[in-house]
């Protein structure tokens, strides 16, 4: 971690939890962080659509220093779409990061890159920022073909975009072979590939871009291993699955700092 780039902390909820339950995981985590954790750690939680609404409503009454995100979006403002959520919509419930390209959206649901692309450049045009996923097959990781996979990922993600623009976007690097499944890349791998990605990102758009854009790491994360990955210098935060339907747990892995 960088002291230069501030941490990012984000609580990937998928398809779990109604809105009660929502709201009762919410209170239990703003009430286990301490204004410490919050001057040194951004905390992002993405609950499903239908539970938007309420977490924004409590974390504006309650003036929470959570920042809220979404997990998912199209990348038109409106239109025939059914069963779509458009970036407008999540713009006015102050939604601050949107997920996309994660590998559940590109595996079951047929995202591609281009379709990453357009979703980025629609969440950035409605001043929110992307949390653009990227990672690689158990297979291609076998094969030899990480670098392959990632970078051209992430080329495509930051194709045709201003230093000034990437530098603001966070790149999370979730190895699919780890997400859910109890395997982690060890802290070195997955330093290794994040500093390929930022290596990738100076060489695309120059040294401002490449010391500013934040770079997550995702697969499997827990309080049990969050600190040796938080250690390594390019690793700027985690994006985390199952371990964030847990406010403890989840609590745990925001402070880190602390273990």
């Amino acid at each position: 971690m960088s002291e230069q780039r501030r941490p990012l902390i984000s609580g990937n909820w998928k398809m779990n939890l109604n809105h009660f339950e929502a709201i009762q995981t919410v209170q239990k985590l703003a009430y286990l962080l301490t204004k410490e954790d919050h001057a040194s750690v951004d905390v992002s939680i993405h609950p499903p659509f239908t539970d938007l609404r309420s977490i924004q409503t409590i974390l504006d009454a309650d003036e929470m220093k959570l920042s809220l995100g979404a997990q998912h979006c199209h990348w038109d403002d409106k239109g025939a779409f059914t069963g779509e959520v458009s970036p407008v919509f999540l713009s006015k419930l102050a939604v601050d990061y949107v997920i996309v390209g994660h590998s559940e959206r590109r595996e079951l649901f047929g995202e591609t890159d281009e379709h990453v692309a357009k979703k980025i450049t629609a969440i950035l045009k409605h001043a929110m920022t992307p949390i653009v996923c990227v990672g690689e097959t158990l297979e291609e990781r076998q094969q030899g073909r990480t670098a392959e996979k990632v970078l051209g990922q992430v080329r495509s993600a930051i194709a045709g975009r201003g230093a000034d623009v990437i530098s603001k976007l966070v790149i999370a690097y979730e190895p699919i072979w780890a997400i859910g499944t109890g395997l982690t890349a060890s802290a070195g791998d997955a330093q290794a590939v994040i500093g390929a990605i930022r290596a990738e990102v100076l060489s695309h758009a120059g040294a401002r871009a490449a010391e500013g854009v934040r770079i997550q790491y995702g697969g499997s994360v827990k309080a049990s291993n969050i600190a040796e990955l938080m250690a390594q210098p390019d690793v700027d935060g985690a994006l985390v699955g199952g371990a964030s339907l847990d406010p403890a747990e989840f609590a745990r892995i925001v402070q880190y700092r602390l273990h």
